[in-house]
């Protein structure tokens, strides 16, 4: 495998002149997100409408899949939570949009601080506190019901992570945290019954973006938070697409918290028909995956200036993955998704 380059810190993602001042990866944020320095555009003003923001936080239960997201694309804000029923696959999603993100908040690094929207009595808010990130939403209205929860992710400082910089041409660039497996605790009411979450059943994950990316940009995203048959915690990271990954690739497993860095892991899949087993190979032989799916959700968005299309498959991972020290650990239906997003934004 190609050797990856590892970001130290404490320092400051860009320099004055909007340049990375590293590109790689770590298992913690160790780079100030510091997206004032921005230098891509000559008129500065221009710039906040590129950068885009997001908090996309999930949680898988043996049942259900329920995901919230405070999100501030530059020329809008975007809140959406969505609920998948693994067994019916009865599917709700709704989305609220405001212009230019009035009224979003989202914190400048991912180690602390308060992400939030409120309009009336519809309210989102996530907070990361010292060894747990609390998700507090109420949503009325929502699939015609209503959608609330209070949650709380265990997530102490020795729980791993992968953190990723990615350069993008002409000052573009992609930093991104995915927190995997974390234990998830507390309620969610949905459609007037409460599913109660337990640590021991249900895992929840991180997605914390911050980046400028090309006007056109496609991507490929899977990923799972589960248990081997022994109960321990495995999750997985592994995508393409975008950037320059010569420092470091997205791809990873999680085992108990801490990470196994995974170079290039090839995907064959059908955009014909996504509902087609996808299948995941490393060249090095530590990781080949079977990924069958048995749910499709498909979200587009269309609004002129914006137009994105996502094909988000929910399934079912088996095959094998190779730790560091050369234990190999079989995985045996582990739920999870894989996606494809075609992007104009």
């Amino acid at each position: 495998m190609k050797a990856q380059t590892l970001l130290f810190g404490n320092g400051k993602l860009l320099d004055t002149d909007g340049n990375l001042n590293q590109a790689g990866w770590a298992t913690q944020q160790v780079l100030d997100c510091n997206l004032e320095n921005c230098n891509f555009y000559k008129v500065k003003a221009f710039q906040k409408l590129r950068v885009k923001i997001w908090d996309y936080y999930a949680v898988t239960t043996p049942t259900h899949f329920f995901s919230f997201t405070i999100s501030n694309i530059g020329y809008l804000g975007m809140m959406f939570a969505y609920v998948i029923d693994f067994k019916t696959g009865e599917y709700k999603e709704q989305t609220i949009s405001v212009p230019f993100a009035n009224g979003v908040k989202l914190p400048r690094n991912s180690t602390s601080g308060l992400s939030e929207y409120q309009k009336g009595n519809l309210y989102m808010r996530f907070n990361v506190e010292e060894n747990a990130r609390t998700l507090s939403v109420r949503w009325p209205g929502f699939g015609g019901s209503e959608l609330n929860a209070d949650l709380s992710f265990t997530c102490p400082p020795d729980h791993e992570s992968l953190n990723i910089v990615i350069p993008i041409p002409k000052k573009r660039f992609y930093y991104n945290r995915k927190i995997n497996c974390m234990p998830a605790t507390g309620w969610v009411d949905y459609q007037g019954k409460r599913f109660e979450i337990t640590p021991d059943t249900c895992l929840a994950n991180l997605d914390w973006g911050r980046g400028v990316w090309e006007y056109n940009s496609f991507w490929v995203w899977a990923s799972a938070s589960g248990f081997l048959g022994d109960h321990r915690r495995i999750g997985l990271n592994l995508g393409y697409g975008f950037g320059d990954t010569s420092a470091a690739s997205e791809n990873c497993f999680i085992l108990e918290g801490k990470i196994h860095k995974l170079g290039e892991v090839k995907f064959t899949y059908d955009n014909k028909n996504f509902k087609a087993p996808w299948k995941m190979i490393s060249p090095d032989g530590r990781l080949e995956l079977v990924f069958t799916p048995f749910f499709e959700r498909v979200a587009k968005t269309d609004a002129v200036i914006l137009r994105s299309e996502v094909h988000q498959m929910f399934g079912r991972y088996n095959g094998y993955v190779i730790t560091d020290d050369g234990k190999k650990l079989e995985v045996v239906d582990l739920i999870g998704w894989a996606e494809e997003h075609n992007a104009r934004w």
